[in-house]
């Protein structure tokens, strides 16, 4: 025992009366250290609603309920008042304080850790405190002895008053012990309660960046009567779910606006899958027209056969040629009357050409693309063939601020954090060579922590994990991707192919050995896509390298 006054409870109470301010600081400086003070005690049984100012537990000694009545109190005919005049009104504290006392007896007692446990009947008490009040040494009444009430002149020995009383009331029953007494404190705690995992607030979290989105959105209400629209922002800026709200919205039309025939294109296969899911659950009059890749767009137009990955020729060049020649002949009815494209940055120059070709009205038919320059990991520098009209998106919306605050030097532009409050970013300082291992090693401690494999994503910046090299040997492109959405498995990913993805808890392998073209973006894109933890982990001195001294000095390397 190392503390030289009482154990309180709360801490620092608040309290409604300078009266129980006064009763509770005697206390404290009165009562034994092995004392335990509760105050405002609230309890409710089928009867009524109970507050007990304050509640005294004393080992080896019993239990007392205190109720404090401050001003000027007087008993007149058998009936208790407070203050005078117009003010003098009728209390009952001895009513108080008994009920008050059985009231919390039977709530103790009904608990299932006191009746499991075997345990007897201890001592309970009542009293009343009136701290401003003289009492006659004479005082009494049938239902209030002199010793069961403290006056003015008690006060300076009310703690060994109580102790009188725990030991004269309910003297049959057997004193509390210091175990009975902290199982007490458990027990009006509460018990089963929710606790406040960090998966409660990471779906707090989750849930506010959708509310803000939602409001965000409104920014396409200035782009109804604009065709050719830029929508720039850095990563978290909602730039993904506003492409697709955008696609539904052309697509069902609206506001003096007709039903348009709508393609929502983007560049990874993990996005284009995470679009075809999001819209599946949309209404059929929102589901636009093609939803795809631009690779798929090619097999829409009617390409069969495809370059290897490594091709950039091909790709680049006689990819966008062959199918801006199938656009030409493409009937009316799979044309369309808008494209809404994420993920600009990473499209080619040439590849503008063949979807402009997609359109209806290629003059004035609408063309809406997302991007963020700063995470263009490619080395591909395309515009679309005519300006278009810049929209800016500054606020970052799904990252914690931990998160948000590390990568914003490497955005776009300056952007303003509003996605809560998180834990803070790890990094786990190694060699290159041994990254992969050691980003390995913190898989079992976020799954410790609570988080489920589903939201857990490890994601590298250099070669590819060999749990991901082994599922897309296995199951191809399109099955590996499948996996991002299985609830029983951590995803394996490189940041090349997860921009516009995310999950909770990421790990970041920075399994480079030196900083080559486009490392900046790279970790830019690898540092942005957690939502709500995020451990970074590789040598400090290549980190600091590639992402600058701001986001070394954010990370603490």
């Amino acid at each position: 025992m190392n503390r030289t006054r009482p154990r309180t409870v709360p801490e620092d109470p608040q309290f409604e009366t300078t009266s129980e301010r006064e009763v509770w600081e005697r206390l404290c400086a009165q009562g034994h250290p092995e004392w335990t003070l509760l105050a405002n005690v609230r309890l409710t049984d089928e009867y009524k609603d109970h507050e007990l100012d304050l509640v005294v537990l004393m080992p080896d000694v019993g239990i007392v309920v205190i109720e404090v009545k401050g001003g000027s109190v007087s008993y007149e005919a058998g009936r208790w008042f407070t203050g005078s005049g117009e003010r003098r009104r009728r209390i009952r504290p001895v009513d108080q304080a008994r009920d008050g006392k059985y009231a919390l007896r039977a709530y103790i007692e009904s608990d299932p850790r006191w009746k499991n446990s075997s345990r007897s009947r201890v001592r309970f008490g009542h009293s009343i405190a009136v701290p401003f009040t003289d009492i006659d040494p004479d005082f009494a009444t049938p239902d209030c002895p002199r010793w069961t009430i403290h006056g003015r002149s008690d006060q300076a020995d009310l703690a060994g008053r109580l102790w009188d009383i725990a030991a004269r009331q309910e003297s049959g029953h057997r004193a509390p012990t210091a175990d009975d007494c902290d199982l007490i404190v458990d027990i009006l705690r509460g018990r089963n309660l929710p606790q406040r995992t960090l998966l409660a607030e990471a779906d707090e979290r989750e849930s506010r960046a959708e509310r803000l989105t939602v409001e965000q959105a409104a920014i396409l209400s200035v782009t109804r009567l604009l065709h050719r629209v830029e929508v720039r922002g850095g990563a978290g800026s909602g730039k993904t779910v506003l492409a697709m709200t955008q696609a539904r919205q052309l697509t069902r039309g609206g506001h003096g606006i007709p039903p348009q025939r709508v393609a929502l294109i983007c560049y990874s296969i993990g996005l284009a899958q995470w679009f075809t899911r999001m819209l599946d659950k949309a209404p059929r009059r929102e589901r636009p027209a093609f939803v795809g890749t631009f690779e798929e767009l090619a097999r829409y137009l009617g390409v069969t056969e495809f370059g290897g990955r490594d091709q950039a020729q091909f790709w680049e060049e006689a990819l966008p040629v062959e199918m801006a020649e199938l656009a030409r002949d493409l009937p009316d009815g799979k044309r369309f009357d808008a494209l809404v494209v994420d993920e600009a940055q990473d499209f080619a120059d040439g590849w503008w050409t063949p979807m402009v070709r997609c359109l209806k009205d290629e003059e004035d038919g609408g063309l809406y693309a997302y991007s963020d320059e700063n995470q263009r990991v490619f080395a591909r520098f395309g515009r679309p063939p005519f300006p278009l009209v810049p929209l800016v998106l500054d606020h970052n919306l799904r990252n914690t601020k931990q998160i948000a605050e590390v990568f914003t030097p490497l955005a776009p532009m300056r952007m303003y954090a509003r996605g809560g409050d998180g834990p803070e970013v790890t990094v786990v300082p190694c060699p290159a060579e041994d990254a992969l291992d050691v980003a390995d090693d913190q898989i079992d401690p976020l799954i410790d922590e609570g988080w489920r494999p589903e939201d857990i994503m490890l994601l590298t910046t250099g070669t590819r994990h060999p749990e991901q090299v082994a599922l897309q040997e296995s199951v191809g492109q399109e099955g590996y991707w499948a996996t991002f959405w299985d609830a029983d498995l951590v995803f394996y990913g490189h940041v090349l192919g997860c921009k516009g993805l995310e999950r909770r808890a990421v790990v970041l392998c920075v399994n480079e050995s030196v900083v080559r073209e486009r490392s900046r973006e790279r970790l830019y894109v690898g540092l942005s896509r957690a939502t709500d933890k995020l451990v970074v982990v590789g040598d400090p001195a290549l980190i600091r390298e590639m992402g600058g001294l701001e986001v070394a000095k954010r990370l603490g390397i």
